[in-house]
């Protein structure tokens, strides 16, 4: 009987490796993304010259606009990394900048990250140098790291 594995033998070795496995997914980390940036597929139906309401109809409204004089469009979008009991940590964050002329239409498109903690652009539609809202964007990017998910998730 010494090759003969008892019921309480079978039993344990079971819920040993249940707990092995459970340690194991437990320690993997799970990113989540909050936010919406569109892609450069869908930023291809928006023109230098289009109206908002065109900007609108092809990547939608964002949920952030310049608050003093409606000057650009904010689309943010932020990826949190989840470690076992650990805080979510923000591990990236992505803003596209649409900005408008005083009338109402698409002046520049341009997209920002961070490398190493600066703000750098990924990609530019632009008919002049710089977006109006550079320092809206250092307060955007300026919270890396410090924003936890339970901030800006509503109940």
């Amino acid at each position: 009987m010494a090759g003969r594995m008892t019921a309480a033998g079978a039993t344990a070795r079971r819920g040993l490796l249940g707990g092995v496995l459970l340690v194991t997914v437990a320690c993997s980390p799970v990113y989540r993304n909050h936010g919406y940036v569109p892609t450069e597929v869908d930023l291809r139906e928006v023109q230098i010259g289009d109206t908002r309401d065109d900007v609108a109809a092809a990547i939608g409204r964002p949920a952030t606009a310049a608050l003093l004089n409606d000057s650009g469009w904010y689309y943010i979008q932020s990826r949190f990394r989840h470690f076992g009991l650990r805080q979510p940590q923000e591990v990236e964050r992505e803003v596209l900048a649409v900005s408008f002329t005083p009338d109402g239409r698409v002046q520049n498109i341009e997209r920002f990250g961070l490398d190493q903690g600066v703000i750098v652009p990924l990609s530019r539609r632009v008919t002049t140098t710089s977006i109006q809202g550079s320092s809206f964007l250092r307060q955007l990017f300026g919270s890396v790291g410090r924003l936890r998910a339970d901030q800006i998730l509503e109940d």
